[in-house]
């Protein structure tokens, strides 16, 4: 696991960020590395086509759902690479024409995911993409705007796992990620 150890070496740690008491891992360092970014996207594909694809029944992913902001970011490319649709899962109110909603726990209060109604197919494959993962609050809702539309998740992936909060047990299918922070 070379490449991962590469990737966890460039992220930077912001200490105090976005609020006291708060570690902020700065993925952006991986992305303005054109090495590690390829590397990045890299991993990820071959851990799809590897694992995730072979155990659906379909072996194929029809899409890749990115979660707003980050998720942006890279999952296109790895749509794109896995030759699969992407579709975003953006802030309510963000998106036009019709919508489903899922609504989530954030730390001080609660927000709400959508994805237009439309861009999921009964019975496709999906995967989830981010680049964290904390109490998973934000990826369930995003499986469950995947499971409105009548598609499948197979599995969530991020770069960053906070695993010490346990958000995998929240989810409807299978945790993947590269690096895990285990204390807190």
């Amino acid at each position: 696991m070379a490449d991962v150890e590469y990737l966890k070496s460039l992220l930077t740690a912001h200490p105090d960020f976005p609020q006291k008491g708060i570690v902020f891992l700065d993925i952006f360092p991986i992305l303005r590395n054109p090495v590690a970014f390829e590397t990045l996207v890299t991993n990820f594909v071959h851990h799809l086509n590897s694992k995730t694809v072979a155990q659906s029944s379909s072996k194929k992913i029809d899409v890749v759902v990115g979660l707003d902001a980050r998720g942006f970011l890279f999952g296109p490319i790895i749509a794109m690479r896995l030759g699969a649709a992407f579709v975003p899962v953006r802030k309510k109110g963000k998106l036009p024409g019709e919508c489903v909603t899922a609504t989530y726990e954030k730390e001080y209060g609660t927000d709400s995911f959508e994805m237009q109604a439309d861009a999921i197919k009964p019975g496709q494959n999906v995967v989830v993409i981010d680049d964290l993962i904390a109490t998973g609050g934000s990826a369930k809702a995003a499986g469950e705007l995947v499971a409105k539309c009548g598609g499948k998740t197979l599995e969530y992936l991020f770069i960053i796992e906070l695993s010490f909060l346990k958000a995998a047990e929240k989810l409807d299918a299978p945790l993947y990620s590269l690096v895990q922070v285990d204390d807190d």
